[in-house]
């Protein structure tokens, strides 16, 4: 009896993470189909962007898992679910910026989805706390890194962007903590809403890690450093 209500439990959690991959393949079909429309492309652009930010994040994760084929090539809702994202954006006149202002809660919802959903396959394959996070992380961010690289631009990922790809990260380890405390279900819960809470705080405060240029060592001896160098390009425009 306890192991088949232990049977149960477990294909609804798997029953639950599929939906939420669901949700992030449809939602960043969208927001490349929104890509595509700034870019001027015709309705085969449009799907082609729009599968690729769909769907190219969960094919990177089931690719580094090993554990069989890629689902979205053997679930037959997601290919749909990813053209259904492009056309939606392909017959609503929308702008990249427009989907990002409107419908940033959307945009923070899903990437908990997808990093949620990610670590929870990565430790249903039977894999430790490390690669679930790397992997949930992957699974958030991978589709639009793939999307920036196609159409020849720096992913987004890389800067400027009120910390994507650190929420993601945090948002699959409150997954992989509540996990591990046999709690997936409030892991789930907590990974997704931990997602929306602080996309929404960083885009709000404009909160971004810093760059090269801003970035200086705290250190004593950095400071001495720089000071000794200042003091000798001071020294030399003197001379001149």
């Amino acid at each position: 009896m306890l192991f088949h209500v232990a049977l149960s439990f477990s294909s609804g959690i798997d029953v639950a993470t599929r939906y939420l991959d669901l949700a992030g393949v449809l939602a960043c079909a969208i927001l490349g189909g929104a890509v595509s429309r700034t870019l001027g492309f015709d309705l085969f652009g449009f799907l082609v962007v729009g599968i690729i930010s769909g769907l190219g994040g969960g094919i990177i994760r089931d690719v580094l898992l090993q554990h069989g084929t890629p689902i979205a090539l053997t679930d037959y809702a997601y290919l749909p679910t990813a053209v259904a994202g492009a056309l939606i954006a392909f017959v609503t006149d929308i702008s990249e910026e427009r989907w990002t202002r409107l419908f940033i809660v959307l945009d923070a919802a899903v990437l908990g989805f997808w990093a949620v959903a990610g670590a929870q396959k990565t430790l249903s394959a039977g894999l430790g706390w490390l690669p679930a996070v790397l992997l949930g992380t992957l699974s958030a961010i991978g589709g639009g890194a793939l999307r920036d690289i196609i159409l020849g631009r720096i992913p987004a990922v890389f800067g400027g962007n009120g910390l994507y790809a650190t929420v993601a990260a945090a948002s699959a380890a409150a997954l992989v903590i509540c996990a591990y405390a046999d709690l997936p279900v409030a892991g789930i819960v907590l990974g997704v809403l931990l997602a929306l809470a602080l996309r929404l705080a960083t885009v709000r405060r404009g909160w971004t890690l810093p760059s090269s240029p801003q970035w200086t060592t705290p250190s004593p001896m950095a400071a001495y450093l720089r000071l000794r160098r200042t003091h000798h390009s001071s020294n030399n425009s003197d001379e001149t």
